[in-house]
């Protein structure tokens, strides 16, 4: 719990608890939920939300077999920490952690966790949600999609679909 104990997900992942960017990590690594769900409970909170987007097997009629996430980091978690900073603006949130992870993934993994901690539901549902939105719209980190086919594609929620080759 937040409140109480050494923050697990900053022990896990090796972070210096005293960094303006504690609670949002860029990682190479695999993505712990139990450490991302442990960092954000509280006794001063009665809701805690856990959003994890995961690799699907499927995109639309195409499949996936892996995706690559790259991201320019400096720009990407400054973008995060201003997410972060609106998020506690508009709701009142006890605690956020955001994990996303970079390089090569495949089917099944963990691609970003985002858990929020508020005093009631409606609060941490909306504020998890708005911040997914929000994260796939403006932070620069880009997913390659490595289709069944042996073909690549870089794809950002912000640039126009790729025609599909099947259509």
């Amino acid at each position: 719990m937040v409140d109480t104990v050494a923050n697990p997900i900053l022990l896990a992942y090796n972070v210096d608890p005293r960094s303006p960017l504690a609670m949002i990590q860029l990682i190479r690594d695999p993505i712990d939920p139990a450490a991302v769900l442990d960092s954000v409970r509280s006794t001063n909170a009665g809701a805690v939300c856990l959003f994890l987007g995961t690799v699907r097997e499927f995109t639309a009629s195409r499949q996936t077999r892996a995706l690559t996430y790259e991201a320019y980091a400096g720009m990407a978690e400054a973008k995060l920490a201003e997410l972060e900073a609106k998020a506690r603006d508009r709701w009142p949130v006890v605690a956020l952690t955001i994990v996303h992870r970079l390089g090569d993934l495949e089917l099944g993994d963990i691609a970003v966790a985002v858990a929020v901690s508020t005093p009631h539901r409606g609060d941490a549902f909306a504020a998890c949600q708005w911040l997914m939105d929000t994260i796939k719209q403006v932070v620069p980190i880009w997913k390659q999609e490595i289709w069944a086919d042996g073909s690549r594609e870089w794809v950002h929620p912000g640039l126009p679909p790729a025609a599909d080759p099947s259509a």
